[in-house]
């Protein structure tokens, strides 16, 4: 019986799910579709579960990580940690009703693409931004034991602001994870955060969790100060093979 499976967010031009979905099915002989659900605000969502009956999975994206969870009728350990969902499995009552189970596939994305850069001296990060998506970096970094200090254009609930990142804030948080949308395709490519780019070196990590473009502003500012870089488009392949055995795993 064919499948569905989506995206919910907006914009949703960035997203390269579709394609990479939709490739994986033609290849694999797999009877499904799926569809980008550009969604203007998250109330949509149940009209687009009665408007697709063979919908069996989501994808979330910004700005609806957080938002999602209202409508969920479970929610995985990890996710519930997290305080944010990317991933939601469908199940359906005989008669079609749905009921969405939330889980995030972030942590583990990240965790398995940030690894291979890291060093015993990355010993405290600096997470740029306080959206869904910061939630599952913040966790992820945790988990291996990284101290974390956040950073947002408004101070509060443990945050700093942009103007507070002093010389010495720099030089010891040699991780620095953009989770943002800045430079993102729809969100201003010319754009990034607003950090002192000119105190980082070589000792510094500069991870974007934005995908597309692979080589933002952040990035490139990142690189000329000879730090190392890293674009999110492998946290978000290894995240949406994550979200592929979550939805067959039954």
């Amino acid at each position: 019986m064919k499948k569905e499976y989506g995206i919910i967010g907006n914009p949703l031009a960035q997203s390269a799910s579709p394609a990479f979905f939709n490739k994986k099915f033609a290849n694999e002989n797999i009877d499904a579709t799926y569809l980008p659900f550009e969604l203007k605000n998250i109330e949509e969502l149940p009209e687009v579960l009665k408007e697709h009956p063979i919908l069996c999975g989501i994808n979330v994206t910004i700005p609806y990580k957080l938002q999602v969870m209202d409508y969920l009728a479970g929610i995985s350990d990890e996710a519930k940690g997290i305080n944010a969902v990317n991933v939601v499995k469908v199940k359906r009552d005989s008669d079609g009703t749905p009921h969405l189970y939330g889980y995030n596939s972030d942590v583990i994305g990240f965790t398995r693409s940030i690894a291979p850069l890291l060093s015993a001296n990355d010993k405290k990060a600096l997470v740029l931004g306080t959206g869904g998506a910061s939630k599952a970096i913040i966790y992820a970094l945790k988990k291996l034991g990284i101290e974390v200090l956040s950073v947002s254009r408004s101070a509060g609930n443990g945050c700093i602001t942009y103007k507070e990142l002093t010389p010495e804030i720099m030089s010891t948080h040699t991780i620095v994870v953009n989770c943002t949308p800045l430079g993102m395709v729809g969100h201003g490519v010319d754009q990034c955060p607003d950090i002192p780019y000119e105190q980082l070196t070589g000792n510094h990590i500069l991870y974007d969790i934005v995908y597309n473009p692979e080589n933002t502003l952040f990035l490139q500012k990142g690189k000329s100060q000879g730090a190392r870089t890293k674009s999110g488009y492998e946290m978000w392949y290894l995240q949406a093979l994550a979200s592929w055995e979550i939805w067959n795993n039954d």
